[in-house]
């Protein structure tokens, strides 16, 4: 109950924080359009010339790409700024201040920090994934619903946790954003299911970094794709990623020397 309260306090606060700067609502509305026409018009010139690829239809990729921003929204607004602020401190020595707290030092630094106006690409996601349904006739299925919005959660936490593993690598290492920023770019590969790429790619998306289990998998949902073996999958590997995840931080810990030190 006491996390929970912090994570509301913590988003309020960032919320009143990004009602300061208004301005950015407008440039991130602009980001999120250009990047959906890009992405509408990529696959429209990929359907000029065929029916289906990789046994996905057009609506059934526009439902990828729905899912694809919706959790790309959910990274850039709450997990990809803490994890960004996590790496600065912890390399400026200056992470004393949140270790101090009377809370669980992880979920601190979990929860500091929210972007706001990128929700616009959650909007837009959801927008582009009802018209990706409509299109496709889809019909209200209790299976695909909850297996889709577990996924959705799933996906979002095998996310997280993803990015806490890499961020935690700067108590050892000084450089890590390169490979923070190595990640923005395998998670490009999520516009399109992972089923079309070659198979070392393939399992490389879905076991190194999970991009085929937080877009792939919950569009699968949607599309009657999704079987109960890889729903169970799934749920494995996020546990598995959030016990690595929770004794790498925890380990990292105890090798941190900051400003008090």
């Amino acid at each position: 109950m006491n996390g929970l309260k912090l994570a509301a306090n913590y988003l309020r606060i960032g919320i009143m924080n990004e009602f300061q700067y208004r301005a950015n609502l407008y440039i991130q509305i602009l980001q999120t359009f250009i990047a959906l026409g890009t992405g509408l018009i990529g696959l429209s010139l990929v359907f000029d010339q065929v029916d289906q690829l990789g046994g996905w239809g057009k609506a059934d990729l526009l439902a990828v790409m729905g899912v694809f921003t919706i959790m790309g929204g959910v990274i850039r607004a709450a997990i990809q700024p803490n994890m960004e602020r996590l790496m600065d401190e912890i390399r400026e020595g200056t992470l004393d201040y949140a270790l101090t707290k009377p809370a669980d030092s992880q979920l601190l630094v979990s929860v500091r920090e929210f972007r706001l106006w990128t929700l616009v690409d959650i909007v837009v996601g959801v927008i582009v994934l009802l018209v990706a349904l409509s299109q496709l006739n889809w019909r209200v299925d209790a299976w695909s619903v909850l297996g889709f919005l577990s996924s959705l959660v799933m996906g979002a936490l095998m996310t997280y946790c993803f990015w806490l593993i890499i961020t935690s690598t700067a108590f050892w290492f000084i450089r890590v954003n390169e490979i923070a920023n190595l990640f923005e770019g395998l998670y490009a590969a999520g516009r399109w299911p992972v089923t079309i790429y070659p198979n070392w790619l393939r399992y490389g998306l879905t076991f190194l970094v999970p991009v085929a289990f937080a877009v792939t998998v919950p569009a699968s949902a949607l599309t009657g794709r999704l079987t109960l073996q890889t729903w169970l999958g799934a749920l494995a590997l996020t546990a598995t990623l959030f016990v690595v995840a929770r004794m790498i931080w925890r380990t990292g810990l105890k090798n941190y020397s900051g400003a008090s030190a």
